[in-house]
């Protein structure tokens, strides 16, 4: 195979529509855009959340709290997901996406008391809710804050 013997499976592609060349084409003239008016004009149109000058509804609805934006949310990971690895194994962030139990880890992982761990497991992780690091260590193994 040669690159030009590659083209594009039948269907895929289809060639765009001529806007303003003409009555002939079915969408010459206004190209589609009606008779004048703000949404006509080049340039024109209103921007996103706009209302016509009325209270936008993101300005009506009551705030309430607070969201950081400077927060760094962990990957939260259940007990009973542990479960899965060798008994006395030594368990990371890099290990359990290897293991397929997280897909990413951007700021870290917090470990979670949902369910129940059987194996002594050494768990390494940024923070850990107080169930868990109870199970880890009621199981016989060590949890550890990196």
């Amino acid at each position: 195979m040669n690159l030009n013997d590659l083209y594009p499976a039948e269907g895929s592609t289809h060639v765009a529509k001529r806007k303003g060349r003409g009555h002939g084409t079915g969408n010459g003239k206004t190209a589609g855009r009606g008779h004048k008016g703000q949404k006509a004009r080049s340039g024109g149109g209103v921007r996103v959340g706009f209302e016509g000058g009325q209270m936008p509804l993101a300005r009506r609805i009551p705030k309430r709290g607070f969201h950081n934006i400077f927060a760094k949310p962990l990957e939260a990971v259940n007990v009973s997901a542990l479960d899965k690895f060798e008994d006395g194994a030594e368990v990371g962030a890099e290990d359990l996406i290897a293991a397929g139990v997280i897909s990413k880890c951007e700021y870290g992982v917090k470990i979670l008391g949902a369910g129940n761990i059987t194996k002594k497991l050494t768990v390494k992780a940024n923070a850990f809710s107080e169930s868990a690091k109870a199970k880890i260590e009621a199981a016989g193994g060590k949890a550890e804050v990196v």
